[in-house]
């Protein structure tokens, strides 16, 4: 039975999660499990959550992280199940949680991670699953992803290009205009990472590969993956899968250096001189370049504290030493 198990992460953000899950229970695809693992919110996320299936006489069951890791209890699960990880575990953390969950089911056969500040088509998981199991040596695969504010433009198909002199993913397919031709072949060439706010991803890739590197806390973790799976799997896409995503709506992720959050801001650069560190240390001297340059665009702006907290981080990583990781958890 070809069951998907559906990982939604939730940290303070339910409004959005409920919006997501009220597209989640109209996919056409069966049989399929939702799962929302909540990241220790210190709002009323988990009360909301529960009353949201209430409401709707969506049968839920709820878990501690310890007894949803060993499976939960025997049975068909819940349509709906809701684990309490009791604590911010990062966006692999608690991802890692439901993956752990899903693998200790008889009945899994895909995860779909997806962000839970996104609404999918009726058909999106369908046509995820069928692009996996036309190419059997597939281990994940990727959506055309929107904005969920301005559907007309594209965020990513499927994934994108990972720059080893540069540090920094880039997209596939953000420009492209409304109603233009979509090369499937031409994306998958393309991508050495599949985005991370919509990945099916196989049993068989899990097994082998393993769950998400939680050294990141948040970004470069679909990275890591890819990189780790490299030779093993191959990246696909799934055009017709449409996923609408409103783009770091609990964590303050923007393009705009001036509206990004600290946390947004840490995990980023870190993570981009900790990934070159473990992946490519030969371009580290143009990563770091580029580092500068950030650091420069904080000083501009006046945002002293970020250029204090870039000035610390590029220090840290001076030494080459990948067991280099600064403090994260206090952070979030």
């Amino acid at each position: 039975m070809n069951r998907v198990y559906i990982i939604v992460v939730n940290w303070n953000g339910w409004r959005d999660t409920v919006e997501c899950l009220d597209s989640l229970f109209f996919l056409t695809y069966s049989p399929f499990t939702v799962v929302v693992c909540d990241n220790g919110s210190h709002d009323d996320s988990v009360a909301q959550l529960k009353r949201w299936g209430e409401q709707r006489n969506i049968p839920c069951d709820e878990y501690r992280r310890e007894d949803a890791e060993s499976g939960g209890r025997k049975g068909a699960p819940s349509p709906l199940v809701l684990i309490l990880n009791g604590a911010n575990l990062g966006f692999a953390g608690g991802n890692n949680v439901g993956l752990r969950y899903a693998l200790a089911r008889g009945d899994f056969a895909y995860a779909w991670l997806l962000n839970n500040d996104t609404i999918v088509k009726d058909d999106s998981l369908t046509r995820l699953v069928e692009r996996m199991e036309r190419q059997p040596e597939a281990g994940l695969c990727g959506s055309t992803i929107r904005y969920y504010h301005n559907p007309g433009q594209v965020q990513a198909l499927g994934g994108g290009y990972y720059c080893r002199w540069i540090g920094l993913p880039w997209h596939y397919g953000r420009f492209t205009r409304q109603g233009e031709q979509i090369d499937q072949a031409r994306a998958e060439w393309w991508m050495n990472y599949v985005e991370g706010a919509s990945t099916l991803v196989s049993r068989a890739f899990l097994e082998e590969i393993g769950l998400m590197s939680e050294e990141y806390f948040l970004y470069f973790e679909e990275a890591d993956w890819a990189m780790r799976a490299r030779g093993k799997f191959k990246l696909v896409y799934a055009p017709q899968s449409i996923v609408y995503h409103k783009v770091g709506a609990s964590i303050g992720t923007s393009s705009n250096p001036a509206r990004k959050s600290q946390l947004c801001d840490y995990f980023n650069i870190r993570n981009r001189l900790y990934f070159t560190l473990r992946y490519f240390p030969e371009a580290l001297p143009t990563v770091y370049l580029g580092v500068i340059c950030s650091l420069i665009v904080r000083m501009v702006l006046g945002r002293w504290d970020r250029a204090m907290m870039i000035l610390r981080l590029m220090r840290g990583y001076s030494d080459l030493d990948p067991d280099f990781l600064p403090a994260c958890r206090d952070r979030s």
